[in-house]
């Protein structure tokens, strides 16, 4: 069985039905790609999923190993193995970085995790994903650039370590290099403990993290699923062909 599995999923933001009856499964051990042209619905899906209070399920279910989650709040979702890394990271001033990860480390956790072990654990994954120090002492994500916000999602990723990850458009505003280390650090998590959902419309992002599955999202629903050759049919063909058959 799937550790995530969305079924008939139907959901409304504002009264407006933007998914219709999505199907799709992620396993441990899977990469998946989600891709479609914009307002396609990759982003409703995202936080319906971790339970965003705009976000409202009308039909269908979204299950964690077996267990429905859409009457759970955000955090239980996230202590059950479920992470969102965002679009459009939000700044919090005045909370630490720090502070800011030890509290989500805990809340995820059966106890809390000793502070010299927790900060082992950080500085390790904040070389891996080069990022400097000095960050410890800054608020989350304050005067932080587009691919600094990004890393500081898959810090958060790393550390949590969830069973399934939700990445939406992590690639959105990276140039080259900031491309390069938050792949490496996704592809550095991958393993047989975690499933990965990766939501872009582009296929850039795949060229450094080489998906086993790849869907195709039109209209609020999975239109088309294939290996990671659909990606690069998409990219010479675009998704005009997939909007007719809709």
């Amino acid at each position: 069985m799937a550790e995530l599995e969305i079924k008939d999923l139907t959901v409304e933001v504002e009264g407006k039905e933007i998914l219709k009856g999505l199907d799709l499964s992620v396993a441990k051990g899977e990469t998946h790609a989600l891709m479609g042209p914009n307002g396609s619905g990759k982003s409703t899906l995202a936080y319906a999923i971790m339970g965003h209070p705009a976000y409202t399920i009308t039909g269908g279910q979204v299950l964690l190993k077996g267990m429905d989650v859409g009457a759970l709040a955000p955090e239980e979702r996230a202590r059950a193995g479920l992470f969102l890394a965002m679009q459009y990271p939000t700044e919090i001033p005045g909370v630490s970085l720090t502070n800011f990860l030890r509290t989500a480390v805990n809340a995820v956790s059966d106890e809390d995790v000793p502070v010299r072990q927790f900060m082992t654990r950080l500085r390790e994954d904040m070389k891996a994903l080069e990022m400097d120090e000095k960050f410890l002492q800054r608020s989350v994500n304050e005067g932080f650039s587009g691919g600094e916000k990004k890393r500081f999602e898959i810090l958060q990723m790393a550390l949590l370590k969830p069973e399934i990850a939700v990445l939406d458009e992590t690639d959105s505003g990276l140039d080259v290099d900031a491309l390069r280390i938050v792949s490496a650090g996704v592809n550095r998590m991958r393993g047989p403990d975690i499933g990965v959902l990766i939501i872009t419309h582009y296929t850039r992002i795949l060229n450094y993290i080489t998906p086993d599955q790849v869907h195709v999202m039109v209209d609020g629903r999975v239109v088309e699923s294939g290996g990671p050759e659909l990606a690069e049919q998409l990219e010479a063909k675009g998704y005009e062909h997939l909007r007719a058959g809709v």
